[in-house]
C-alpha cells in the first residue's frame, strides 16, 4: 500500500502536519554472509532498513511482514521474525518528512535470517536496495537506522532485548 490511502494518510486529512505518535516496525534482514539489506528512500535519498507504520487491524509482526514485502518484494514468515529491540526515543525517532509532516515513531525492530522471493524495490517509496556489511552501510544513512544497527550489535553480543 502506498502512503496515499493508508491509515496515516487518512489521519493526516484531519490533523494536517502536526506531530503524530506512530507505531511501526523495522526489519533487519541478514543474509548468510552477515550482510544487512538497506534501501534508499525515494523522498529523501537516505538509506534505511525496510520499515513502516502500522495499519488499522495490524500488529507489529504483521506490519514487519507487509512492509518488507511492499518495499523489497521479499517475503518473511511471522515465525522467522525475532524482535531484538524497540526504538522510541523522541530525540532520535521524531521525523519530519519533506512535506512537513511530523511523526514520533515507536518501532519494534525485528531480525530475519530467512526469506523468500526476489529482491525488487517498490518504486513509489524506494529507489534502490542492496545487501551491505553492517559496519559499512551506504550513505547518507538515516540517523535512526544508525541507532538500530548499534542496538543490533548489542543484541548480538548480549542476547538481550534493546530499548532506546
Amino acid at each position: 500500500m502506498s502512503y496515499t490511502g493508508s491509515y496515516l494518510w487518512s489521519v493526516r486529512q484531519h490533523v494536517g502536519s502536526r506531530l503524530l505518535l506512530v507505531p511501526g516496525a523495522q526489519v533487519l534482514l541478514l543474509d548468510d554472509r552477515g550482510r544487512v539489506l538497506f534501501q534508499q528512500r525515494a523522498d529523501t535519498g537516505v538509506w534505511e532498513l525496510p520499515a513502516g507504520a502500522c495499519e488499522e487491524g495490524s500488529d507489529f509482526t504483521g506490519t514487519a511482514v507487509r512492509e518488507l514485502a511492499e518495499e523489497t518484494g521479499l517475503r518473511v514468515e511471522r515465525a522467522d521474525l525475532v524482535a531484538f529491540g524497540s526504538l522510541s526515543d523522541p530525540r532520535i525517532h521524531t521525523l519530519t518528512y519533506p512535506n512537513g509532516d511530523v511523526t514520533h515513531c515507536f518501532a519494534l525492530c525485528f531480525l530475519a535470517r530467512r526469506w523468500s522471493g526476489a529482491l525488487r524495490v517498490g518504486r513509489d517509496e524506494v529507489t534502490r536496495a542492496e545487501f551491505r556489511d553492517p559496519a559499512d552501510p551506504p550513505g547518507p544513512l538515516h540517523p535512526p537506522t544508525a541507532v538500530v544497527l548499534e542496538m543490533f550489535r548489542a543484541f548480538s553480543s548480549t542476547g538481550r532485548f534493546q530499548a532506546r
